[in-house]
Formats: C-alpha cells, sequence, structure tokens
C-alpha cells in the first residue's frame, strides 16, 4: 500500500469536512444529489465518450497502481545482473540459460534469452526497446483516462452552476427567497464538486500514474543496459559502475554494501 496516497486522500478529505465544520455548516449540507449526478456522473461519461473501451475495462487493473505499487529492489535487480556477468565472463553467455527459469521478471527472462540465442547487440536493444514503448503506451492510456476525469469534472460542475441558475431565475417571480437561495446553493456545489473531484482526486491519482510509469521506465532501462553489458562481455566492476548510475546516491552506497 502506498502511504502518501492513501495519506493525502484521508487527510485531503478529514480537512476539507474540517474547513465546512469550522465554518459552520454540516456536512450533510454539502450533499446535493442532482450536483453529485451532473458532475460526477457527466464528468465519468465525458471520460467514456473519449477513450478506447480497453480503457474501461481495465480501469481498475491500472489505477490500482496508484494505491499498491510494484515493489522492485533497484539493488538487488543491479546485483543479479553483476552477477550474471561474472557467470558469462567465467563460463559463457550459454552458461546463463539455466537460470533463465529462475527469474520471475518476464522483461529480464527475454532480454536474456535473446542473449544466450546470439542475437545480434543491435536487435536485442530494438526488441527491448519495442516492449518498454509498449509498455508505456498501455500505462499512457490509464493515465490520460484519469487526466480526462479531471478535465471534465469542473466543466461538468460548471454545467451543473448554469443549470442551478436557471432554477434560481425560475423561482425569482415566486418571490419565495427559500426556493432562490436552494438554486444558488445547488449551482455553487456543483462548481465544489466539479473542482474537489479534480484536484484531490483524478489529478493526484493521474500524477501518481505517471510517477508509477517512470520507475517501471527506470527499472527496465537498468535490465537493457544490464543484458547488453553482460552481452558484450564487459568487466563486472564496470557493469556495476554503469548500473550504480541510474540510483540516487543513498542506494549506490547500499548497493556497495552489497557488492562487499
Amino acid at each position: 500500500m502506498d502511504l502518501a496516497t492513501v495519506v493525502g486522500l484521508v487527510a485531503g478529505v478529514a480537512l476539507v469536512l474540517f474547513g465546512t465544520i469550522d465554518a459552520g455548516l454540516s456536512p450533510l449540507d454539502l450533499f446535493n444529489l442532482p450536483s453529485v449526478l451532473i458532475t460526477f456522473g457527466g464528468g465519468v461519461c465525458g471520460a467514456l465518450i473519449a477513450s478506447p473501451w480497453s480503457a474501461i475495462t481495465s480501469f481498475a487493473q491500472y489505477t490500482r497502481f496508484a494505491f499498491s505499487p510494484p515493489k522492485t529492489d533497484f539493488v538487488q535487480l543491479i546485483t543479479t545482473l553483476v552477477q550474471f556477468s561474472e557467470r558469462a565472463r567465467r563460463e559463457g553467455l550459454l552458461s546463463l540459460e539455466d537460470d533463465l527459469n529462475s527469474l520471475d521478471e518476464p522483461f529480464l527472462r527475454k532480454g536474456i534469452q535473446l542473449v544466450v540465442d546470439g542475437t545480434d547487440p543491435e536487435l536485442v536493444r530494438n526488441i527491448l526497446q519495442t516492449d518498454m514503448d509498449n509498455i508505456k503506451d498501455r500505462h499512457s492510456t490509464g493515465i490520460t483516462f484519469w487526466a480526462m476525469i479531471g478535465f471534465y469534472l469542473p466543466a461538468f460542475g460548471m454545467l451543473g452552476t448554469l443549470i442551478g441558475l436557471v432554477q434560481m431565475l425560475k423561482n425569482l417571480g415566486s418571490g419565495d427567497p427559500s426556493a432562490i437561495g436552494a438554486g444558488m446553493a445547488a449551482a455553487l456545489i456543483t462548481t465544489l464538486y466539479g473542482s474537489l473531484g479534480a484536484n484531490l482526486f483524478a489529478l493526484p491519482i493521474k500524477d501518481k500514474l505517471s510517477l508509477r510509469d517512470k520507475d517501471e521506465q527506470t527499472v527496465k532501462a537498468i535490465m537493457v543496459e544490464g543484458i547488453l553489458s553482460i552481452q558484450s562481455g564487459d568487466n563486472p566492476r564496470i557493469v556495476k559502475d554503469k548500473l550504480s548510475s541510474f540510483l540516487p546516491p543513498a542506494e549506490r552506497a547500499a548497493l556497495e554494501e552489497v557488492g562487499g
């Protein structure tokens, strides 16, 4: 579970509720069912219209990464690649075939298999880069879906505001102040829903998914550089130094400790 996402959402909702109560309102004063339907229903439907069906069917699958990111031990990954480099230099590339079944990461297993099969280095890089590009494209579908929700929510909030103003103007002739006030309240609440939904939920989740994509691309880039270094027969120390450049200083120090 990603603590930052959960804490941010819970704290954001709590602070809005606290501000509401502190302003002398009840949280129920901010609930208006027609406004919910117009703002959130319209915003989500707008995003559905603008998205491919695959984005809808995989909605839950990619959204969960904002709350439960895949765990990657960068130090262990680099250590594994360095060990493969040592073995390849000592026993030859074909010796790595025995370790293929022990690799849980399909991308890394595929790269090592290409190396063991004697594939040209440039072709290996192109194949793996194509895989990386396809992964990024799949991620961008989910990221764009949340971005569109964040775009459409305020727009439908404004639409709800216009509907509320129409209701208010319609009731002006009645001379009933409570009816006029109800229309104005509904108009403002839809704007609130659109802004809150976009800025506390949709856009932060989009940004978190973009961060997850960047992290995965970094992991894949480490694998690609490690695989090509193994294939070219680089010294394990060179492989380690090359791959450690992807890490922040604190993790580089941990890598040195592992390397002994």
